[in-house]
Order: structure tokens, then sequence, then C-alpha cells
């Protein structure tokens, strides 16, 4: 995933979210993916859809462990 896209992807997420501590940091060893962070947590992975060119999924794990 180009710098292009990962900054277009992280504005379109701190607006939705109304967070602006959101940041997308690029995957070492994968190209088509980027690490999604709320400030130095690390909260889910966007990756290049397949299917569809020009889009991307969101992915975000919930643990039971995190949940009261």
């Amino acid at each position: 995933m180009d710098e292009r896209a990962m900054r277009k992807i992280e504005g379109h997420l701190r607006g939705t979210f109304a967070n602006a501590r959101i940041t997308l940091v690029p995957r070492p060893k994968q190209k088509d993916s980027a690490e999604v962070y709320i400030a130095d947590e690390f909260i889910g992975v966007v990756y290049e859809d397949e299917d569809e060119d020009g889009s991307f999924l969101f992915e975000m794990a919930i643990l039971a462990e995190d949940l009261p």
C-alpha cells in the first residue's frame, strides 16, 4: 500500500471515528496492508480489497478479555 493511499485512509478513519490520534503504519513484510493504531495501541489492519480496485477492508478483533 503506497503512502498516498495510507494518508487517504488515515484521514477517512480519523473523520469517521472523530479521533485525530489514528495513524496507519506500513507493514514491513506485507505490501498490501497497513497497521492501524490509536496513539501507540494497535487496533487493527487495513487491507487492499482484492475484488474491488481502489477499495480497502478494515479488520479489528475484539477479544473476550477486553470486554467488561
